[in-house]
């Protein structure tokens, strides 16, 4: 009789679960908060994660055919709808075929895509190194030539100029050259405008 006694009425099992209200959800969201209580109520338990579903393969047509249905009369009234499952078959097959060689030839046309787009960057990243290339070499051309005029003149002019003026001078130089270097430094694009 103690056994009769315990909640769930099992002889031999302690305690056991209480009787739960029976809850019938009205909306999705009601539905999915009821699935996680109830997953929540023991969190030791693994959650059921189901498997991915099989994708649907067509039966593979049948190698050898016992049974040809002819065209002639006498043909029993149970062959033509063996006849025509077979039919059925058949074109789900080839539609299947169909759509995986349509499925194929888009991806080979999307990595193509790919393979160009790349090529199109790499062509078009190469002329701009070109040009940036051109341009560097370009101002230290300049950047030397107007050394050699300063030079020159310096040169040509009286010797006796003081040595204070050439330190100016030494000294435009040089934030000329730290200005060319933080241009350098400066980035060509800004993120985040077309």
């Amino acid at each position: 009789m103690a056994a009769h006694t315990q909640k769930n009425n099992k002889p031999g099992k302690p305690g056991g679960k209480e009787a739960q209200p029976l809850i019938i959800a009205k909306t999705p969201a009601e539905e999915q908060r009821l699935k996680l209580e109830r997953l929540m109520r023991n969190p030791e338990k693994p959650a059921p994660i189901p498997d991915r579903p099989k994708e649907w393969n067509p039966r593979a047509p049948p190698e050898f055919v016992r049974d040809v249905m002819g065209s002639s009369a006498g043909a029993g009234s149970g062959e033509f709808h063996v006849y025509r499952h077979l039919r059925r078959r058949e074109y789900q097959r080839q539609d299947f075929l169909d759509k995986m060689a349509e499925i194929q030839n888009k991806d080979l046309d999307y990595l193509d895509k790919v393979e160009q787009n790349k090529q199109a960057a790499e062509e078009r990243t190469a002329k701009r190194r070109k040009k940036r290339e051109k341009l560097k070499k370009k101002k230290l051309m300049a950047k030397k030539a107007k050394l050699d005029t300063k030079k020159k003149k310096e040169d040509d002019a009286d010797k006796s100029s003081d040595s204070s003026e050439e330190k100016e001078e030494e000294k435009e130089e040089e934030e000329e050259e730290r200005e060319a270097e933080d241009d350098a430094e400066a980035p060509s694009f800004i993120m985040g405008k077309k």
